[in-house]
C-alpha cells in the first residue's frame, strides 16, 4: 500500500492503485501524486496498538504484537515522516501517526445530505464541481468553490452598465436571523458540526461552513446571497474589520496546532481530533473567542 497525506488537513489517501498525477483533496488542496524517499528511523511505537517502545524490545509491553525491525520486512511508509513501517502496521513506529488512508475520487462521489439525510449526487455548474440534494434541494459547495461562486456573482455586478444596475432589482432581502430557528449541522465529509455564520455580518442569510472542507446552502440561501450582492449592499467597514480580525485569528490558531502536532511525538490525526477541533471553533465563534 501506498499512502500520501494532505500537508493541510492531514486526510490520508490510498494512491496504490491510483495513476493521475494530481488529484484534489476533499480541503481543496491540489495533491501530487508522487513517490517520497523513505527514512530508516528508530523505532518508537508499536506499529499495532501505537504504545511507546524502549530500546531493542521483540514485543510490545501493552499488547504484545511483534516489533518488526527487519528492513526487509518495511514496506509502508509513513505519509506524515516518511519512515519505513511495516505493511500491516496501523501505526508509524517512528512519529505514531495512525493510518486512516481513504479511497481517492476523482469523477465525484455521493455525500449525506446534513438537513435530511438522503444521499447528494455529485453536479457540476461550469468548471465547479458540487453535490445538491434532490429532497431537500440544499447544496454542499466544497472547498474554496464558494468563494469561486461568489467572486464570479462579484464580477458581474461590476461589469454591468450603470442602466442595467438600476434596473437590476434584489432577488432577496436581508432577514432578521435572530428570529430563525437554531440547528447546527454536521459536516457531511467529516461529521463534525459546522459553523453559523451571517454572510458578510449583514445580509442576514445564514450559511453552515466547515472551515477544512465546504459550505453547506439551503435551497433559497444562494439566491439571497446572490440577490444581497447584485443589489450593491456593502458591509460596514467595522463588521469587515470585526470579521478579517477574526479570520486572521483563526488562521493562527490553525498553523499553531499544526506546528504542535508536528512537533509532539506520537500525535495522532484522526477523524475525532478534527471533530472536537471544530467542536471547540464553535464555542468560540458562539463566545466571540476567535
Amino acid at each position: 500500500m501506498r499512502l500520501l497525506a494532505c500537508p493541510d488537513c492531514h486526510t490520508q489517501f490510498d494512491v496504490t492503485e491510483v495513476s493521475t498525477s494530481t488529484f484534489t483533496c476533499r480541503c481543496g488542496r491540489e495533491l501530487r501524486n508522487e513517490k517520497h524517499q523513505p527514512v530508516d528511523a528508530k523505532i518508537h511505537r508499536c506499529g499495532a496498538c501505537g504504545a511507546s517502545v524502549a530500546g531493542a524490545e521483540g514485543l510490545c509491553g501493552y499488547c504484545g504484537s511483534e516489533i518488526v525491525g527487519d528492513p526487509g520486512d518495511l514496506s509502508l511508509i509513513c505519509p506524515e515522516c516518511y519512515a519505513r513501517c511495516a505493511e500491516a502496521a496501523r501505526f508509524c513506529t517512528a512519529c505514531g501517526v495512525g493510518f486512516q488512508p481513504e479511497e481517492v475520487r476523482l469523477d465525484g462521489y455521493e455525500l449525506p445530505c446534513p438537513v435530511c439525510s438522503a444521499l447528494m449526487p455529485p453536479q457540476r455548474i461550469g468548471d465547479i464541481g458540487l453535490n445538491e440534494c434532490t429532497r431537500c434541494r440544499g447544496l454542499w459547495v466544497p472547498g474554496e468553490a464558494f468563494d469561486t461562486l461568489l467572486a464570479r456573482a462579484i464580477e458581474t455586478q461590476r461589469e454591468a452598465e450603470p442602466e442595467e444596475r438600476l434596473t437590476r432589482k434584489p432577488r432577496a432581502t436581508g432577514s432578521n436571523p435572530a428570529q430563525q430557528a437554531v440547528a447546527y449541522r454536521k459536516c457531511p465529509e467529516c461529521q463534525a458540526f459546522m459553523l453559523r455564520r451571517n454572510f458578510r455580518k449583514s445580509s442576514g442569510v445564514i450559511v453552515d461552513t466547515c472551515n477544512s472542507h465546504g459550505t453547506w446552502l439551503d435551497a433559497d440561501e444562494l439566491e439571497q446571497i446572490a440577490g444581497f450582492i447584485l443589489s450593491g449592499t456593502e458591509t460596514s467597514a467595522v463588521l469587515l474589520a470585526e470579521e478579517r480580525g477574526s479570520e486572521r485569528a483563526y488562521q493562527k490558531l490553525r498553523a499553531e496546532r499544526r506546528l504542535e502536532h508536528a512537533r509532539t511525538p506520537g500525535t495522532i490525526h484522526t477523524r475525532e481530533s478534527r471533530a472536537a477541533g471544530t467542536l471547540f471553533e464553535i464555542f468560540a465563534d458562539l463566545f466571540d473567542l476567535n
